[in-house]
């Protein structure tokens, strides 16, 4: 199917990814990783992934989910987990021992906080404490990751579905949680 880019799809866009981008930047100031939100998906502006994210811009779920189901791959998508830290993706090999490494510390709490944010920023009015965790379970099988990550990302958003982010998304908690789970100590 051939999509148009759309110059209001394009405007539209940029205002999802900036306002997405900035909702991680305050949530990775609260754990104290604000350089990480700084820089947080930058890639989003670069050709290769504007432009597609543009044609497959729907507005209330990432273009990149259309784009694979039209064209069954997202070039934006593979541009995009091969240069950001925070995606499982990134750190996934398939050609060595260990396929899906522990990742480290900032990555995962990065990550934490993009999941909050892309939750919030589509689901709007609609989202609430558990909307996360509801997401997770789906998407939890479906992704390769090390399973101490995976225990330590349910365990997050079981905690938010209980107590909601700002009691539990903190520095304090987020470091405890990963060295409960990915600390070999």
């Amino acid at each position: 199917m051939k999509r148009k880019i759309l110059l209001k799809n394009g405007v539209k866009h940029f205002i999802l990814i900036t306002r997405h981008r900035w909702v991680v930047f305050k949530l990775c100031c609260k754990v104290g990783i604000p350089w990480r939100g700084l820089v947080h998906d930058l890639s989003k502006y670069s050709p290769t992934e504007f432009f597609e994210s543009v044609r497959y811009y729907v507005g209330n779920r990432s273009p990149i989910t259309v784009a694979k189901e039209d064209k069954g791959y997202s070039e934006a998508w593979l541009h995009h987990k091969g240069r950001n830290k925070h995606h499982s993706e990134y750190w996934l090999d398939m050609n060595t021992p260990q396929r899906n490494p522990i990742i480290p510390y900032k990555y995962v709490a990065e990550m934490l906080c993009d999941k909050l944010s892309a939750g919030i920023i589509y689901q709007g009015k609609k989202w609430n404490k558990g909307y996360q965790l509801e997401y997770w379970k789906k998407e939890r099988d479906r992704i390769q990751i090390n399973e101490k990550v995976k225990d330590l990302i349910t365990d997050f958003f079981t905690q938010v579905s209980i107590e909601g982010i700002d009691k539990v998304l903190t520095k304090k908690n987020i470091q405890e949680l990963y060295k409960k789970y990915c600390s070999n100590s």
